[in-house]
């Protein structure tokens, strides 16, 4: 397993960053930058929001606000999930005792 790293540039809001990337990370990288800018300039078009770190923070929030929306929602589909296994087992259980 390699842990070389390779410089990339990727561009947000029209300034460009050099960012060191793993390899095999690029495309990861890439679709993150690519997000983040959409979410950025989205926040600048609305006009609510001026100067470019407080449109960063902004668009930090939301990310991760969705982010943790979306484990939230994982997490609860994961004990859905487990109740009907369990709830399986229990009538397997009781079909097998009853024969």
């Amino acid at each position: 397993m390699s842990t070389a790293t390779k410089g990339l540039a990727v561009k947000i809001m029209g300034k460009e960053y050099q960012i060191t990337c793993p390899q095999g990370q690029t495309h990861s990288l890439l679709d993150a930058a690519m997000l983040l800018d959409d979410k950025m300039n989205e926040i600048r078009k609305s006009g609510r929001v001026i100067g470019t770190e407080k449109i960063a923070v902004m668009a930090a929030l939301n990310l991760t606000h969705e982010l943790l929306a979306n484990q939230l929602d994982s997490k609860k589909q994961d004990i859905n999930f487990s109740e009907k296994i369990s709830s399986l087992c229990e009538k397997v259980d009781k079909a097998l005792v009853s024969e």
